[in-house]
Formats: structure tokens, sequence, C-alpha cells
């Protein structure tokens, strides 16, 4: 039609053009004609778009090598808005406003419409059972009419508002048996029944095809759930073995965090509640909104809120709390007003739960960043599944098993962080209970601790007939590196000290902190004079070497007095004492540093008088 038009344009515009050149005179009459020819291409341009997308329908082929087969468009929707239609009057009505099925579109159905599709199955080999598949397990109903051959429309129901024991073919999701004919085309209606929009591809898939992906569905969903199922036994051992309530909210998370997949994968009413069709249609609102109230509760025991702050902790146990109440209004809403309210509540949960663990880590908690590492897998899966249910992307891998992928990598993240948390709680436990008896800024024993294990050493000494070696060492430069290199150096060495006390004695050996300056070692025997003789001074340069993060003029400088037992004493507190009165006695500016107990301690040096020399 657009041709016919152009041609006689054509010529037209050849007779106004002569052999030699233009011959026009007006140049608004060249404007026309151009325009004119312009908007005739682009019509005809639209109308060849136009007639194309009319024609261009995809054959449905059931062919068994290219599986499943989906409908695209082959099919035509139509959205009954009073949900009072029959089949024998969608087939009858001509008026019907019906529209080509597309493989990824939203359909926006609500509470009281429904959705009819209509579609011919061509002749196809009838060798092999044939189902159409509605892969969305949480469809309220799906009604598959088929024509007999009295003129009757024959029902076929299934969906989340029957009872899955009562469908044609009990399965995660509708399963609905098709009759192949190979000579003649079939003729179908299906009624989806849906609370909000949702987005199904139609898919046909064979028995032989059917039995091949169940099976490998079931490898995955059975690794997934057998993970969660580990996780949760585990974390309720542990809140009971190492009464941690993080690790029982935790088991409470897992356990309806599984619950949650397996209603909306379709396991749940397949296997769990088969008769309870009421529950299987709000399950999928519910146990989400629960999932998320347990969470706020492990997130607020993970981080020790209630040691931290009394009023945050207050506040996630208030969300907790919404949550709850918000699961059960759930419960009671009509489908099409669940999402109005589960969207903002869960996306206000998810928030507060992510900003706790920020808040901890601002304040020194260091495993609120490795929680919030684990949970963005969960968020990212989390987030699509909003997306779908706020009808903003189409059914497809990501919404059907992108949170199991999710949960998969956040459960060892969760588990590994748990089980480090308890090990730093057991060793906090252990040094608060260990207090009486170690010094807790160095890890060493304390005075008390070391007088009886000095009174041990020696009545062993003088049964195993051997000398052994009681030390007491004095820091006695901190004033000195307090002014030339601050408090904060100052404060810092005599931990040093202790780290190379500690590098030298041997594991039989003990080290304390006697005082905020002063450090003792016992030294077991067998150990001779020799042997005292070289440890003191090997004591003394350990200390003088450069320390790691510190200036290299900031060293320990010590003064070590020692003694050998029991061969110069076997009174602990008097050897104690003695060894006192011996570093008391050294100057502190001594060249000198190790000090024997019974050598004469050096002379000091004469006063001198400020009236000049005394009188001979």
């Amino acid at each position: 039609m657009i041709f016919t038009y152009i041609s006689p344009q054509l010529g037209k515009f050849r007779r106004m053009m002569g052999p030699s050149g233009p011959r026009l005179r007006k140049p608004a009459a060249v404007r026309t004609l151009l325009l004119g020819l312009a908007m005739s291409l682009l019509m005809g341009s639209l109308l060849a778009l136009t007639s194309l997308d009319a024609r261009s329908r995809t054959v449905l082929d059931l062919d068994t090598r290219t599986q499943p087969v989906t409908l695209q468009d082959w099919g035509d929707y139509w959205i009954d808005t009073t949900g009072q239609f029959t089949p024998e009057q969608v087939a009858n009505t001509a008026e019907i406003p019906w529209k080509p099925t597309r493989g990824e579109a939203i359909y926006p159905v609500t509470t009281g419409q429904a959705m009819w599709v209509r579609f011919n199955v061509p002749p196809a080999p009838d060798a092999e059972r044939w189902y159409l598949e509605v892969p969305y397990p949480s469809i309220d109903r799906a009604s598959l009419y088929t024509l007999d051959g009295a003129g009757q429309w024959n029902e076929q129901r299934a969906g989340d508002l029957v009872a899955v024991n009562k469908w044609p073919v009990p399965h995660r999701h509708p399963l609905l048996p098709i009759a192949l004919s190979a000579e003649v085309p079939t003729k179908y209606l299906l009624r989806l029944e849906n609370g909000h929009a949702f987005s199904a591809p139609l898919q046909f898939i064979s028995e032989g095809r059917l039995s091949y992906s169940e099976q490998r569905v079931s490898l995955i969903l059975g690794i997934f759930f057998g993970l969660t199922g580990l996780a949760a036994l585990i974390s309720a051992l542990g809140a009971v073995s190492l009464r941690d309530a993080a690790y029982g909210f935790y088991a409470l998370c897992v356990t309806l965090l599984g619950l949650t997949q397996a209603t909306v994968t379709g396991i749940a009413g397949l296997h769990l509640w088969p008769a309870w069709p009421g529950w299987s249609d709000v399950a999928t609102s519910v146990l989400p909104m629960l999932t998320i109230s347990a969470t706020l509760l492990f997130i607020s025991a993970a981080t020790s809120l209630p040691e931290r702050s009394r009023r945050l902790h207050w506040l996630m146990v208030g969300q907790a709390v919404l949550g709850a109440l918000t699961a059960v209004l759930l419960a009671v809403l009509p489908a099409a007003s669940r999402m109005d309210v589960f969207i903002p509540i869960t996306l206000l949960l998810e928030f507060s739960g992510m900003l706790v663990l920020a808040w901890a880590w601002r304040r020194g908690d260091r495993f609120a960043p490795w929680l919030m590492l684990a949970y963005v897998p969960v968020l990212v899966a989390g987030g699509w599944m909003l997306a779908r249910n706020a009808e903003l992307v189409p059914i497809g891998f990501l919404t059907q098993h992108g949170m199991q992928l999710g949960v998969a990598l956040h459960l060892p993240i969760v588990m590994l962080v748990l089980m480090l948390r308890s090990q730093h709680r057991r060793e906090n436990t252990r040094r608060i209970q260990g207090l009486d008896r170690v010094d807790p800024a160095t890890g060493l024993i304390n005075g008390h601790v070391f007088a009886e294990r000095l009174f041990r050493m020696i009545a062993r000494s003088e049964r195993l007939r051997h000398q052994s070696a009681v030390m007491i060492i004095d820091l006695v430069n901190s004033e000195q590196i307090q002014r030339d290199f601050g408090r904060k150096a100052a404060d810092e060495l005599p931990l040093r000290v202790a780290e190379r006390l500690l590098s030298t004695a041997r594991e039989i050996d003990s080290a304390a902190r006697l005082s905020e300056r002063r450090f003792g070692m016992l030294v077991e025997g067998p150990f001779s004079a020799e042997d005292a003789g070289t440890l003191g001074p090997r004591i003394v340069a350990r200390c003088l070497m450069p320390y790691k993060g510190l200036h290299v003029d900031c060293v320990a400088q010590v003064h070590v007095a020692y003694a050998l037992v029991p061969h110069q004493g076997s009174n602990a507190q008097g050897l104690l004492t003695q060894l006192e009165e011996r570093l008391a006695a050294a100057p502190a500016d001594s060249k000198r540093a190790v000090f024997m107990l019974g050598e004469a301690p050096p002379a000091r040096p004469p006063r001198r008088s400020r009236l000049g020399p005394l009188p001979l």
C-alpha cells in the first residue's frame, strides 16, 4: 500500500527534474515534496514493523530434544477483573481483548481477579506424557481446562489454595498433565489466580525430562537443607554447652530460614504441610518476617549489645517484637495487601540490623565487620526476592535460587565467627578468673604465685639435691624514657620487658611481674653458678636490644639480682627480701647490672660537704 503511494510521487519528482538539472523555481515546493516523501517512508516503516510483529508468533513445538519448551507468545492472555467468568464464557465470548503472552512478562493480577490463558497444542507424538509447568510455587491457584469430546471443559487444579495431596501431580509447583493428539490440535484454557502481580513463564516438559530435572534440583536442595540443618544443630548444641545466647538465637534464625526456603521452593507444601493450603498461602510472608525478627535478636547477642548499650539492645528487641506482630498481621491480611506491609517493614528491619553492626564495628567489636560481610549475600538475594514481589523483575534463576546461594555463603562465615567469638569469650573468662594469680597486662604470674612456686622449687631442689636459681629484675630507666620519648613509651616498656623475659625463659621456668617495674624469674635446676653468671648478662643484653615499633634508643635498662637455692637459703620470703635489698643498694647509675646475693655491695662514693673538706 505504501509503495503505491511512493511510486507516483517519485514519478512526479522525476518529471520536475530535467536531464540537465532541476527545473523548479520555487524552493517551498521542493521542501513540501521532500517532507511528504520522508513522512511516507516513516509511515511505511512503522506499518511494516507493526505487520511484522503481528505476524511473528513462535510456534509451539513439543520437541523432546529442547526442553523445557516455553509457551512464549504462542498463547493469548486476558485478565478478568471480575473473576466471575467460566471457561464456557471465555471460550464463547468474541469481544474479549486477548493479548499475546510473553515469556518474562509481569502480569498485574490481584485478589478477586483471574488471568485466562488460551493456547492450542499442535499435533505431536503422544508416545511420552507431557505436563504444563507453572514454575511459581507461591501461586494461589492454577486451573487447566481441557475440552473433551462432549464439548465439556474438564478442570485440573493446583496452587497454594489447594491441598498439595489433592493436586493432579503432587509437586513443588503446579504440574498439570496435558493430553496430546498426533492428528489434531488440542485446545486448552488456563486460569491463574494470585493475590499480587506475578511472573511465571509457562512451559511444557516431558515425563522423562521431568525426572532428570527433579533429580538435579533435589541434589541442590538436599545440599542446602543439609547445610542449614547442620548449622542449626551445631548452634543449638553450642547454646546448651557454652550457655551462649548468640548460639541459641542463631539456631532459631537458621531453622526459620530453612523453613522459609522450604516454603518458597515448594518443599514444605509437598512434604511438611501438604494438607494445609491456608498455611501454605500465608507462610511465604509470615516465615520470612519471623526470620528477620530472630536475626535482630541474634545480632544483638552476637555484638554484646546488653553490655555495650542497654538502650540500643531494647530498641532491637522492640523491633524484633514489631516483626513478630507484623507476621501475625500478615497471616490475617488479604493477599493483595500483604506486600504493602511486608516490603517496607522488611527494609526497615534489615537496615536496622546492618546499622547496629556498623555501630558495633565503630566501637571496636572485632567480629561485627565479619557479620556484615556474612549478611551481604543474603541481603543481595533478598533484594531480588523483594524486587520480584514488588513487580520489578520477572521470575528467574536469581529470584528462585539466589537466596539458597546467598545462605550457602552466609552460613560458613557466621559459624566461623561464632567459633572465634566463643574462643575469645573463654579466654576472657579465664583471664577474669585468673586475675588473682596473673598480671592482666602481661599475662605473667603475680607476686603471690611467684612466692608459692619459689617455695615448691626450693623443696624440690633439696629433694633432688641440685641447685636452682631465683632472680629479681628491676627496670631502672623508666623516668628517662618518659622524659625522652613520652608517657606512652614509658607505659609500653614494661610490656616489652615481659616479652623478652618470656623469650629467655624455658618452658619449665617461671616469669612473674612483682610490681609495676619489677619482675621475677625462677630457673629450674640442675643449675650451676657459672650458668647463673651467664644468664643474668643474657637477660640484660636481651632487654637492651631495640623494640619493634619504638625508637632505636628506647630500650630497657635492667638490674638483675639472683641467688642459688637451696645453697644460699631455703626460706622463700627471706630470699626475696634479701634480693630486693641487694637491688636497692645498687646505685641507679651503676655500670654493673648483675648482682649475686652474698657478695659485698659496691662502696658508694663519699658525699662532699657544702662547707668543704672536714679538718683532720
